[in-house]
């Protein structure tokens, strides 16, 4: 008509709703959920051995730094999930050590032999000695992560939470005065998960190049 002919125009659906962007939407969610779980497996491997814990902290951190803030070219981001990254095993693994023994520990009659406070200029660094007073009558030394924070003084008796498997030391029982500390480590934990998880997520999906 009037020798102008019509022109097909095809679109590649390469924009947010196309393929494409549901593919970098299913790409950063299986980041943030992969770097997320590989913290908080490094929290409950870490009561169990510290330096394992450790190297997987360190390298789920490295990961996170170089995929956000150097493929992605998210500098804000990647910092943002490197701190929390760093924070969120220290909140993440007493709190699951806590929530484990308390739920899962064998009660244990046992005596407190001795108290130290190994003090080394950063504070207060608690080691208590208890012995089972039945069964194969074992000696632990336990810190302030098994809960010895001078509550129990030499010669008390107590009831510890020993682990079923026999893999972390026992909990020693809060102290009559003695402040409860899982609301705050448990909702510590949870901000960290959310800053880790929403740092990535927000980096893959904003990501530049």
């Amino acid at each position: 008509m009037n020798g102008i002919e019509p022109v097909a125009v095809e679109f590649s659906g390469g924009g947010p709703g196309g393929r494409s962007g549901r593919g970098v939407v299913l790409n950063s969610v299986l980041w943030a959920f992969a770097l997320t779980v590989a913290l908080l497996f490094s929290a409950a491997v870490n009561p169990w051995s510290v330096w394992l814990g450790v190297v997987i902290m360190l390298a789920a951190v490295a990961v996170a730094g170089c995929l956000v803030g150097g493929i992605w070219h998210r500098a804000g981001a990647a910092v943002l999930v490197c701190c929390a990254g760093f924070a969120l095993p220290l909140f993440a693994g007493s709190a699951m050590y806590d929530g484990y023994m308390r739920t899962v520990g064998e009660p244990v009659d046992a005596v407190v032999t001795g108290v130290v406070d190994r003090d080394q200029r950063r504070g207060p660094d608690m080691f208590c000695t208890v012995r089972e007073l039945g069964g194969e009558r074992r000696t632990y030394e336990v810190s302030q992560r098994e809960n010895c924070f001078g509550q129990a003084e030499p010669g008390d008796r107590v009831v510890v939470r020993e682990d079923p498997l026999g893999l972390l030391d026992p909990r020693l029982p809060d102290g009559p005065g003695q402040g409860s500390t899982a609301g705050i480590t448990l909702a510590s934990t949870a901000g960290l998960t959310l800053l880790v998880a929403g740092g990535v997520l927000y980096g893959g999906l904003r990501r530049r190049g």
